[in-house]
């Protein structure tokens, strides 16, 4: 299965201020040489030697990973404003595809997005949306009415269906998907995706605690091993002391967690808006020293960025 990573902000989208833009520039000319300028392979390898902060961007978009099961089919987990962006690159294609999007919750970060998906206005796609909330169509329809939307979801010309989460895994094509109640204000779901004997979790607006750390057969059947974790990690150890109860984790204690249950990738998702670049990076780089101080043998870690694509 490929992982795309569409949108990776929490809470708020977050573009590229001018400001931001220029003072990447600014940096990125003081570091010039005559020489990198030489010729057009002496600027490519400049470029390239470039840190991410600066020569990309983690992008700022809010929260929507898809997962490719086949051609025609898709895994969305959630609806922020990066699911804008996988629409147009569904319509690109010119071909019809079914989606299944998973709500983890309706707090506005993981739904605004969802007025502007390109397939739900292809009569020849299909879209179905699945959430364990009772009643959860009229939450998803409510969204797309006056005075907050012009038009309603009516004129979304793809057939949707929608579908109530019991507490059975569902299938989709040859994989299937698990929930599971997280801890978060207002409650949100993550995700297990189990395809071929191996595991992907979505598990965005956790505060991990204590209960998801004991090692008994629910939390082993759901986290252990699993291949890849993507968790909201919006937080330093320092943030996450201050912010009890808001309902997000730390970088450290995603990775602590990760290593507990045996994760061969940890993902670390749902960035701070009021981060930068160079500040999510240096996160990013805190989280990899600190998994090698644990001595977690296998642990990778990653940092979500938008583009950003996992084999699984």
């Amino acid at each position: 299965m490929r992982i795309r990573f569409w949108g990776v902000r929490g809470s708020v989208p977050t573009p590229l201020t001018p400001s931001r833009l220029r003072s990447k520039i600014s940096s990125i000319l003081q570091r010039v040489e005559p020489s990198d300028l030489e010729s057009q392979e002496a600027r490519e390898r400049f470029l390239a030697s470039l840190p991410p902060y600066l020569f990309s961007s983690v992008g700022g978009n809010t929260s929507c990973v898809e997962g490719e099961l086949r051609d025609d089919l898709r895994i969305v987990f959630d609806a922020g404003t990066g699911i804008r962006e996988l629409g147009r690159a569904l319509a690109a294609r010119k071909r019809p595809v079914d989606c299944r999007v998973f709500f983890s919750h309706f707090h506005w970060d993981h739904l605004q997005g969802l007025p502007f998906f390109a397939p739900a206005f292809d009569p020849s796609s299909r879209i179905a949306y699945h959430s364990p909330v009772p009643g959860f169509r009229e939450i998803v329809e409510a969204q797309m009415r006056a005075p907050w939307f012009p038009v309603t979801m009516d004129v979304m010309r793809a057939p949707r269906e929608w579908i109530e989460l019991s507490g059975e895994p569902i299938a989709v094509g040859d994989a299937t998907v698990s929930h599971r109640t997280m801890n978060h204000p207002g409650g949100c779901y993550s995700y297990m995706v189990e395809r071929d004997g191996k595991k992907v979790i979505y598990s965005t607006d956790t505060e991990l605690e204590r209960s998801d750390f004991l090692r008994n057969g629910e939390n082993a059947a759901y986290f252990e091993n699993a291949e890849a974790l993507i968790i909201d990690a919006q937080y330093t150890l320092d943030e996450a002391l201050e912010k009890t109860d808001w309902g997000h984790s730390s970088f450290s204690l995603a990775a602590d967690f990760a290593s507990a249950w045996g994760i061969r990738r940890l993902v670390l998702f749902h960035h701070e808006p009021s981060y930068d670049d160079r500040k999510i990076e240096t996160i990013f780089k805190s989280a990899e020293w600190y998994v090698e101080r644990l001595a977690s043998r296998g642990l990778e870690v990653i940092l979500a960025r938008e583009g950003l694509e996992i084999e699984v």
